[in-house]
């Protein structure tokens, strides 16, 4: 079975998920990251493949994928560089990036490639809904690759049906319209929002994301679905402490959570 429905089989509430971006700070740090990530009690972890134009990424993740550019990432050295990560990483490992470097990577070819190193799903944010159901879903689903869809505050009952109908592993709920980034809370127009999500009794887990950065939008997150999805927070500290280990232990005490032993 995908690790993704694994996790969520075993686990359905209090989920965490940690973004961050491939090559950065530094272009070898993605597999210790990984690593440490997973020490420190994560439960699953976005691997964002840096893009030039990453249009729903506020600045802190722009910058983070502008520096790992730069250091030289790219989508073939990130898979060289996960080759062997299944000997020591176990939980879900989801790789997110923009249509461009995907599609001229060849999406037979990137699929078979996340599956042969242990990728259990992707996230692509730009992909149409029409071109996941007739290009992109056979071919993932040959493969046993979950495609995460996203639904925002904008989504139409309709719409998140016919995701909930025609994906599988768990839904990204979106907090806001808005690029990632960090909130110091979430209003009642984002609690009226998550209200009515979760009275459409959704068959598929949900997870929330974009602006979780603290005790309150983290608690109200998970008050609301089955975890949170954290990006700019964590990715702005790996930035400011160039320690995946320091991140992640301040992270956790920045949304109320305690230290893993």
């Amino acid at each position: 079975m995908n690790r993704i429905n694994q996790l969520f089989q075993k686990k359905q509430s209090n989920v965490l998920s940690i973004y961050f971006c491939a090559g950065h700070p530094t272009l070898d740090s993605t597999v210790h990251t990984i690593q440490t990530l997973e020490a420190n009690g994560v439960d699953m972890i976005e691997v964002g493949i840096p893009f030039s134009d990453p249009m729903a990424d506020g600045p802190v993740i722009q910058d983070a994928a502008t520096k790992a550019l730069r250091n030289g990432m790219s989508l073939r050295l990130l898979f060289s560089q996960l080759a062997d990560i299944r000997q020591s990483v176990h939980i879900p490992l989801i790789l997110m990036g923009y249509m461009n470097p995907i599609y001229h990577y060849g999406y037979d070819e990137f699929f078979k490639t996340c599956s042969c190193i242990g990728i259990d799903g992707v996230i692509i944010p730009d992909l149409p809904f029409a071109d996941y159901l007739n290009e992109v879903k056979p071919i993932a689903d040959q493969y046993d690759l979950r495609v995460i869809m996203l639904i925002t505050p904008e989504t139409s009952e309709e719409r998140i049906r016919f995701i909930d109908q025609h994906t599988d592993g768990f839904i990204y709920m979106v907090s806001s319209a808005a690029t990632t980034g960090t909130q110091k809370e979430f209003d009642a127009a984002k609690q009226a929002y998550f209200n009515r999500i979760n009275q459409m009794n959704l068959t598929h887990p949900r997870m929330i994301g974009f602006g979780i950065s603290n005790r309150q939008t983290y608690q109200t997150s998970i008050a609301n679905a089955s975890g949170a999805i954290i990006g700019s927070q964590f990715v702005r500290l790996l930035e400011e402490l160039n320690d995946p280990e320091a991140a992640i232990r301040q992270l956790r005490t920045l949304i109320g959570l305690p230290q893993v032993k």
